[in-house]
């Protein structure tokens, strides 16, 4: 089954100017938070702009964590299915909105029943500018940072359909005990309001994980597709920011990692090298090199991950008891190298290690058609001067 997260984008509620979005799912940070819950409105639909760190990291909803066993899974090399919506009342939650339901029986992919696409800050399909789900390799929410989270799946037609998937890349390796945080980020098209950030944070979890590589360090992403609106007609493709990379930070008083004006917001596209779909560049496994980005700097060099192998837990004979001793989850950071040789911790866990599976002759035929399509993928993408479109 696929995953599914709902995604409120706009409320619709008279007292509401309009200007507002957010993430809907038991699993997220305020879901129960309501206009009296703050002294100020802090629903989750509410923007986050020209606001201290405090207030708009994680929308301030740190105090309102989702119920134990609330998470939301990541199926490895899957979709996880969104439902986008104006309000709770506009999703499959409704019976905790404070508007209940409100959802077009008619048109059930109306993100914003009764209401024009500007509700949404759009004015129709050419005019959006993506959105992006985050991930941060560790499972105690204090601990994270801005720069612990990696873009890992961009829909660059969010949001424009209430159901909408987010394509999981089929590399992703498992979460630390007790899951990861994930985030929801979203930046509108400047011809459709102002200048507003939207992030709320949510429990995750990957399922189906089939590798140990972990995700690399990830980068502030460079502006450096083809940008018409600011009379640069031309990408330039050696000037982009390649592998793992962090969410957009923008517009308020602390911690920006953006600092582009009014009318030029970093947007989840290919105008910051962000293609649609899973990003599947973003392991520490990746790439062969990485050139430090420049006009005139040489294309990166994607490494054939087709060589290796996928490494998974397998039953096997005990480790000897002796020392070993359980592993601490509470600051887990990202997994380590597959290369990395079975830890007594991991032995005391059930009997288990890290190492190579034995495969089926079906499993290994149908594995090198997977890598054959990704790896074609990944041709095609780095070897722009072949294609009008730059990614």
């Amino acid at each position: 089954m696929l995953a599914v997260i709902s995604f409120a984008v706009f409320a619709i509620l008279p007292r509401v100017s309009g200007h507002s979005g957010a993430l809907w799912h038991p699993a997220i940070f305020g879901f129960n938070v309501t206009t009296q819950t703050f002294p100020y409105d802090n629903r989750p639909v509410v923007p986050i702009k020209n606001m201290n760190f405090t207030e708009w990291w994680f929308h301030n909803h740190l105090d309102y964590p989702p119920n134990a066993g609330d998470i939301f899974e990541l199926p490895a090399g899957k979709p996880a299915t969104a439902e986008i919506a104006c309000n709770k009342g506009a999703t499959s939650y409704f019976a905790s909105s404070e508007g209940g339901d409100i959802r077009e029986a008619n048109n059930p992919n109306d993100v914003c029943p009764g209401s024009t696409s500007e509700a949404y800050h759009t004015s129709g399909i050419n005019d959006l500018e993506g959105c992006s789900l985050a991930i941060a390799y560790k499972n105690d929410v204090q601990a994270v940072q801005p720069e612990d989270f990696t873009v890992f799946s961009v829909n660059q037609t969010c949001v424009w359909t209430r159901f909408t998937d987010f394509q999981v890349p089929a590399r992703m390796p498992p979460c630390p005990d007790g899951g990861c945080i994930c985030a929801f980020f979203w930046i509108h098209s400047p011809k459709s309001g102002g200048e507003e950030n939207y992030m709320n944070g949510f429990k995750c979890n990957v399922t189906g994980s089939t590798s140990n590589f972990a995700v690399a360090p990830s980068k502030v992403a460079r502006r450096c597709g083809a940008d018409p609106d600011n009379q640069k007609m031309q990408a330039v493709p050696g000037n982009c920011t390649y592998g793992a990379k962090t969410p957009f930070y923008w517009f308020n008083n602390e911690r920006n990692n953006m600092f582009e004006g009014t009318y030029s917001p970093p947007v989840y596209n290919d105008l910051y090298n962000f293609i649609d779909g899973a990003q599947n560049d973003i392991f520490i496994d990746s790439y062969l090199s990485i050139p430090s980005p420049a006009p005139n700097a040489p294309m990166p060099i994607l490494a054939d991950v087709s060589a290796k192998s996928p490494i998974l837990p397998i039953p096997s004979v005990p480790f000897p008891t002796g020392n070993a001793t359980s592993s601490t989850t509470t600051n887990s950071t990202q997994p380590s190298s597959a290369s990395a040789a079975p830890s007594a911790a991991s032995a005391s866990d059930g009997g288990y290690y890290v190492g190579k599976r034995d495969m089926s002759d079906v499993y290994h035929q149908e594995r090198r058609k997977f890598i054959a399509m990704q790896m074609s993928k990944e041709s095609k993408r780095f070897h722009i001067h072949r294609r009008k479109r730059f990614w």
